[in-house]
């Protein structure tokens, strides 16, 4: 999960790169402890994609300047899955303690909770077929 999020930091505004449906638009609202930092997001079309930490797009969202949401345009309809951290301190980086455990606040799509983990893609995984939009909280 941390390999994503350096990719989330550095490629913050990828383009698409699958079919598009030009009426699906996607919005992830964010509620955070903290208002400074970012909120980095990695969006997963697949099981396999979300599993191997290959996002098919990514999005910083800035709470120091009061921005709250991401949002998707012109997906293709199906099935999507979504990983995020707070990037408190906004050094790019999801902290983490000696013994790898992330010290920033992370979320999934579905305010899904993992078990000594990540979150897995049956818990994370939500349809996207026109607006569809998720409140996700930080934690």
């Amino acid at each position: 999960m941390i390999r994503v999020f350096a990719a989330v930091a550095g490629l913050a505004f990828a383009a698409p790169a699958f079919a598009q449906s030009a009426d699906s638009r996607l919005t992830f609202t964010f509620e955070t402890g903290a208002r400074t930092g970012a909120v980095l997001v990695a969006l997963y079309d697949s099981e396999a994609a979300y599993e191997g930490d290959v996002p098919t797009r990514l999005a910083r969202v800035d709470v120091a300047a009061g921005q709250r949401a991401a949002v998707f345009e012109r997906l293709a309809a199906g099935a999507y899955g979504m990983k995020a951290f707070h990037d408190v301190n906004d050094d790019g980086e999801m902290n983490v303690n000696p013994f790898g455990m992330p010290t920033e606040p992370y979320a999934f799509s579905n305010n899904a909770v993992g078990n000594m983990g990540p979150a897995k893609w049956d818990r994370a995984r939500f349809e996207v077929s026109g607006a569809t939009a998720q409140t996700i909280r930080i934690r």
